[in-house]
């Protein structure tokens, strides 16, 4: 199977590694390049396809490897890294680089509830020092003044806005923010799809039909499809045999035939998949848990029976997920003139149940990436204030996302997250 690298994300990686080796006069090179965007766009897969054509393989440090009970294993973790590429660029005489994945889960600060620790504070101190000194890498209790070869380093990350600053800034960090456009999740797609012998218009007109979905989302609906072969065979064994007939049986293994990849199979499955998701992110199952599953009874409407067809069950979702906010007779301008019923239900509950209320707001690209920023915390427990206050969010941010937050103070968690507000909803 051929996999597609986007030429923008080739060019990237390329030059920076590239630019690493050599000896530019009077030029200062940043060691690393940060490559952040949303989550499940192939960011970790693309690295692996780039560092495959520029023909070496990259030692690999892990985020869940940033974090230690013992204080300074990470950072002599990164050191040791670091010696081991620059002993393998002399020894085998071919380039090689440090690939840290998803940087921002081991190093980042996500709220005020993350804990910062002193392996976390290590980690910034010795990637900076790397990066303003990447000749002389040592370790902890031992000295070799013999000049290191540089060895460039690619880390990847969801919001880069969640690391040290010092640590991203120009200089030190070369940021890429990838974001697939149209013609690179078609070529993609494209070799995901390729051995099922889906022609390029099909995969043009899928990919279309899902503009806002992550790269992910269709290998997983490519594994998806293949659900209904294997119920049948779960069915036709016997579900109590299935553990016989598949580990450590003389049969060989079960053989499906080819599923039917036709474009209204696929399309049908992803407004599934779609009509999952915003179950996920807009119903929150951690109210039903937290028996909180009054608060968003208004949510009920929004779920269909299952004698619905899945397409007219998504657009009523949609319908619903962005109807929380009525815009006035303006026109819908940006001027809020009244929150909707259901917003103002909501606001009363939370405060009834001695909930503390929040407000948060995103722009397009960092409510892609999931990274929230805080507008007010409402102290107040009356009504009038309260309402007051959301109005003013609204109003201060009438072209970005803004999402209300109910808070139990005494538990210090959130136990609701709404979104109220959609651009040009």
């Amino acid at each position: 199977m051929s996999y597609y690298i986007s030429p923008s994300f080739l060019d990237k990686v390329a030059v920076h590694i590239t630019k690493n080796f050599l000896d530019l006069p009077g030029v200062s090179v940043p060691l690393i390049l940060g490559i952040h965007g949303r989550k499940g766009e192939g960011k970790t897969f693309q690295c692996e396809l780039a560092f495959e054509r520029l023909g070496f393989e990259p030692v690999t440090i892990s985020g869940g490897e940033l974090e230690s009970p013992d204080a300074g294993d990470p950072a002599r973790l990164i050191r040791l890294r670091y010696r081991e590429a620059a002993e393998q660029i002399r020894v085998r005489g071919e380039m090689c680089a440090i690939f840290i994945n998803d940087l921002d889960a081991g190093a980042g600060r996500f709220d005020v509830t993350t804990q910062y620790t002193v392996n976390t504070q290590l980690v910034n101190a010795t990637l900076m020092n790397i990066a303003d000194n990447p000749t002389n890498v040592q370790l902890p209790g031992s000295y070799d003044n013999t000049p290191l070869h540089r060895v460039p380093i690619i880390v990847t990350g969801n919001d880069f806005a969640t690391l040290y600053a010092p640590l991203i800034r120009d200089g030190r960090m070369e940021k890429f923010y990838w974001e697939p456009n149209r013609e690179d999740k078609i070529g993609i797609v494209s070799g995901i799809f390729e051995a099922d012998g889906m022609p390029l218009s099909e995969i043009s007109e899928f990919v279309d039909a899902f503009p806002d979905q992550a790269i992910d989302f269709f290998s997983a609906l490519r594994s998806r499809i293949y659900d209904e072969q294997i119920r049948e065979f779960i069915h036709g064994i016997g579900i109590e045999k299935v553990s016989k007939r598949l580990v450590n049986s003389v049969e060989a293994p079960p053989h499906f035939p080819k599923p039917n990849f036709s474009l209204s199979r696929l399309v049908e499955i992803g407004r599934s998949l779609v009509g999952q998701q915003y179950r996920i992110k807009e119903m929150r199952l951690v109210e039903e848990y937290n028996q909180n599953r009054g608060l968003g009874s208004q949510n009920s409407g929004a779920v269909s029976s299952n004698s619905q067809p899945q397409t007219q069950q998504v657009k009523e979702e949609e319908k619903y997920y962005k109807g929380y906010v009525e815009k006035g007779s303006n026109g819908g301008n940006g001027k809020i003139s009244q929150l909707s019923s259901e917003v103002q239900e909501q606001v009363q509950q939370l405060l009834a149940q001695g909930c503390k209320i929040g407000i948060e707001y995103a722009d397009n690209r960092r409510f892609k990436t999931g990274s929230w920023q805080s507008c007010a915390t409402i102290q107040s427990n009356d009504e009038k204030e309260a309402i007051a206050s959301i109005k003013n969010c609204l109003a201060e941010h009438g072209g970005e996302y803004v999402r209300l937050i109910g808070i139990d103070s005494k538990a210090k968690r959130r136990v609701v997250e709404t979104i109220i507000q959609r651009p040009n909803s």
